[in-house]
C-alpha cells in the first residue's frame, strides 16, 4: 500500500475536498441550520456498541442479498444525490458504471445531469429512480413513464422536502458556481408556471403515484413510527429512513436513532432501508442489526467520483463492502440472516 493511498472513506473525503471548487464542496457537505442533525448522523453510530460472538465458523462470509427482488452483492446502495455532472464530466454515467461493477444498485435522481435513459443504458444492472413531485402531475407522470421505459425497478419518492432546508454555507457561496443543467428534466411537457421547486407530497399523492405505475414505490424521508404505519396502510414497497443527510429540518433524529421505531411499526410488511451517516462497515452492520435491509451512501460516492471518476466510486464501494465483510467476520455473523438485534447494545455516556 503506497503512501497517500486512501485507506477509508474519510481519506476520500479529504482528497475530494482538495480537488473540488469551494462552492461545490460547500454544497456537498452542507447541512441545514446549525448542522446539528448532520453531525448527529455520525455521532449516533458511536452510541451503539457491538456484541460479538466467538467460536463461530466465519471462514466464508456472504454479504449477498436482494432489494425488492433485485440481487446485490452487498446490502449497500448508492443514494440519490447530485450534482454528479459538476463533479466529473461523465456525471451519473461514471457513478452507475461503478455501482454495476461493484454488483450494487444505484438510485438515480429525477433531476440528474444525465437523462434516465442514458443512466439506465450505462447501468447494466437494476436501477431505481428517485422522484420529486412536480407542481403539474402530467410532468411527474412523464418522468415516471420514462423511468418505466428505461427499465427502472422502483420509484423512490422523496417526501421530506415540502420546502428545501436552509443551508447557510451553501447560500454564502452557491452564486459563485456555474451549476450544470438537470438534463433529465429537459424533455418534459412545459410547466404551466415558472418553478424550479418540487411540489409538497401528501398521502393522496402516494396513492396517485401507486395507481399510475406498475413499479414498486419506496418512500424516502420517514422518521417516525406513525408515518411508517401509514406507509404500510398505503401499500408502499419500501421505506428509506432518512433525514436527507441533515439537509432539511435541523434537530430531527439521526437516521439510525429513528430506525428501530420504524422497523417496529412496519412489522415486516415492507422493506426498510437506512440513509444517513454511513461511513464504515460497522455502521452498516449496526443498521442491519436494527432491522434495515440495506443502507444507502450519498456523499461518499461523490467523494470517490471527485477523486477518480468511475474508478474512484468503485473503490469507495469496494472498500465499504470489504469493511462490512470484515465486521461480520469479527462479530461472528457470517451471513446477513445471522445478524439480529442481539448484536448491538446502547452505549451510555456518549
Amino acid at each position: 500500500m503506497g503512501a497517500g493511498q486512501p485507506l477509508n472513506l474519510f481519506d476520500y473525503e479529504a482528497l475530494a475536498e482538495a480537488r473540488l471548487p469551494a462552492p461545490l464542496w460547500d454544497f456537498i457537505v452542507d447541512g441545514a441550520g446549525d448542522r446539528i442533525t448532520l453531525a448527529e448522523n455520525r455521532r449516533a453510530f458511536d452510541r451503539i456498541g457491538i456484541r460479538p460472538r466467538m467460536l463461530v465458523d466465519v471462514s466464508r462470509i456472504d454479504t449477498a442479498t436482494t432489494v425488492l427482488g433485485s440481487p446485490v452483492e452487498a446490502p449497500i446502495l448508492v443514494a440519490p444525490s447530485g450534482p454528479h455532472g459538476a463533479i466529473h464530466p461523465h456525471g451519473e454515467l461514471a457513478t452507475v458504471e461503478a455501482a454495476a461493477r461493484a454488483g450494487l444498485l444505484m438510485v438515480a435522481t429525477s433531476g440528474s445531469n444525465r437523462t434516465i435513459e442514458a443512466i439506465a443504458a450505462a447501468a447494466a444492472r437494476p436501477l431505481w429512480m428517485q422522484l420529486y413531485l412536480l407542481p403539474e402531475r402530467p410532468r411527474t407522470e412523464a418522468l415516471v413513464r420514462r423511468a418505466e421505459a428505461s427499465g427502472c425497478r422502483a420509484i423512490v419518492l422523496t417526501v421530506d422536502s415540502p420546502r428545501f432546508g436552509r443551508k447557510e454555507r451553501t447560500l454564502r457561496s452557491e452564486d459563485d458556481f456555474d451549476w450544470p443543467a438537470p438534463a433529465n428534466m429537459a424533455d418534459l411537457p412545459p410547466p404551466t408556471a415558472p418553478s424550479l421547486r418540487g411540489a409538497p407530497a401528501t398521502w393522496a399523492d402516494v396513492d396517485w403515484l401507486r395507481a399510475i405505475t406498475r413499479l414498486p414505490v419506496v418512500l424516502k424521508g420517514l422518521l417516525t413510527a406513525e408515518d411508517a404505519a401509514l406507509a404500510v396502510e398505503h401499500e408502499v414497497a419500501g421505506i428509506v429512513v432518512s433525514n436527507h443527510g441533515g439537509r432539511q429540518l435541523d434537530g430531527v433524529l439521526a437516521s439510525i436513532d429513528a430506525l428501530p421505531e420504524i422497523v417496529g411499526a412496519a412489522q415486516g410488511r415492507c422493506e426498510i432501508y437506512l440513509d444517513g451517516g454511513v461511513r464504515r462497515g460497522t455502521d452498516a452492520l449496526k443498521a442491519l442489526a436494527l432491522g434495515a435491509r440495506a443502507v444507502l451512501i450519498g456523499r461518499p460516492a461523490l467523494w470517490g467520483l471527485a477523486v477518480g471518476g468511475a474508478e474512484g466510486v468503485f473503490e469507495v464501494l469496494q472498500m465499504l463492502k470489504a469493511e462490512l465483510a470484515m465486521a461480520m467476520a469479527l462479530a461472528g455473523r457470517p451471513t446477513l440472516a445471522s445478524i439480529d438485534a442481539s448484536l448491538v447494545t446502547p452505549i451510555s455516556g456518549r
